[in-house]
């Protein structure tokens, strides 16, 4: 008995849809992680499609400095920055709330470059290369028989053989996903904004230590100087707003004093970012293999997040394709491989990480370390090779 044409045409266009709406693999988070990802997995030949919620270009809160360990692994996956006019770091000076110095060279070095403009040009070079882009909100994944449902704030629903987590410092979808760190309050918040018309040095990355939390100052490509601090929110709160937190509590520090006097803000006002949590998260989660902070977020004082975020890419683009392109090699093993591979790079940083900022927060110790440190910079340099990584290569 045949089945009525419209009956027929019906079923024809659900396949089409459910076709359509397929993809190799998605990645949830259009940020550097996401960005990265995609573009790996895309030269390696997969079927790629980013979902993120917010249309390029656009400033987020972050430090905005780069380590040269990436630039290997950049240049293999072509994406090149000679175009821009990057400033080359290679000096970092730490300054405590009572005045006290030292400046050391950096062991590896880096560039500055504003998220505005990375992701923008990450983004950019995807499309050209074939990655699909979904400017939507993902409020739910779910993981049924060997496959991923993916669904919008428009009710829509995706589907994935496999789920990169690219959606940052937090998400609702870590509530969704019922993952440990959400469910415990932090007290951390981010604050960043560009500044002009202060004397800056290109080659130098500062960190500058004030009651509460402590800043990073370096410059971009277009010659702003970003200025991206965490502080405790009891800290915060004590003041009115942010004019008033920076002249009464950042202001404490004399070099940052002397850099809230005469530059001048650039944004119409800061962005911030709240509850930003340094616990330790579940690098993969109801089979979704998690990149970039969302994965793990080494305290801002490393200066290492961004190169993190590129190398976790690598990473997770690596076991992918092992468990596309080897019908032996199934998901169970992928993520165990991906969880050891996260854990062999970036648990000892992380760990230093979370050292160092409990000392940088404790005024006497670290006025103790820096008067140490002043007197031995190979001490110093070789901390922070700690919370560093060697050169990423393809």
């Amino acid at each position: 008995m045949k089945k009525p044409a419209h009956r027929v045409g019906f079923f024809v266009l659900l396949l089409y849809l459910q076709v359509v709406n397929s993809s190799d693999i998605v990645i949830v988070g259009g940020g550097l992680a996401g960005l990265t990802a995609a573009l790996d997995l895309a030269q390696r030949g997969k079927q790629v499609m980013v979902i993120e919620k917010n249309k390029y270009p656009h400033h987020k809160v972050c430090g905005e400095y780069v380590s040269n360990e990436v630039l290997p692994y950049l240049e293999h996956l072509g994406v090149g920055l000679d175009q821009f006019d990057l400033p080359q770091i290679n000096k970092l000076q730490l300054t405590t709330q009572n005045g006290k110095s030292v400046m050391v060279d950096l062991p590896f070095g880096g560039f500055g470059i504003s998220r505005y403009t990375l992701d923008h040009h990450l983004y950019q070079l995807a499309e050209q290369r074939g990655v699909e882009f979904l400017f939507e909100s993902v409020t739910d994944i779910n993981y049924s028989k060997n496959r991923f449902q993916i669904t919008l704030s428009t009710k829509k629903n995706l589907y994935g053989k496999v789920v990169i987590g690219a959606f940052g410092k937090r998400s609702n979808l870590d509530k969704q996903l019922n993952r440990d760190f959400i469910k415990r309050k932090s007290h951390w918040l981010g604050i960043k904004a560009h500044y002009k018309g202060y004397q800056y040095p290109d080659d130098l990355v500062g960190l500058h230590n004030f009651p509460g939390g402590y800043g990073g100052l370096s410059k971009t490509e277009d010659g702003s100087i970003n200025f991206c601090y965490l502080v405790r929110y009891t800290s915060f709160k004590k003041e009115r707003n942010v004019d008033e937190f920076h002249k009464n509590v950042v202001s404490k520090n004399p070099f940052l004093k002397d850099f809230m006097h005469q530059a001048e803000p650039k944004f119409e006002n800061p962005l911030s970012i709240a509850q930003i949590s340094f616990d330790r998260k579940e690098v993969v989660k109801n089979h979704i293999l998690m990149c970039g902070d969302t994965a793990g977020l080494i305290h801002p004082l490393c200066g290492n997040g961004m190169a993190m975020a590129i190398h976790s890419a690598k990473l997770a683009a690596e076991q992918i394709e092992l468990f596309l392109n080897n019908p032996e090699y199934d998901r169970a093993q992928m993520e165990i491989n991906y969880k050891r591979a996260w854990k062999h790079h970036f648990q000892k940083r992380l760990w230093m990480g979370r050292r160092l900022q409990a000392l940088m927060l404790h005024t006497k110790w670290f006025d103790f370390a820096i008067s140490t440190l002043a007197g031995s910079k190979s001490l110093l340099r070789g901390i922070i090779s700690e919370t560093h990584g060697k050169p990423i290569t393809a």
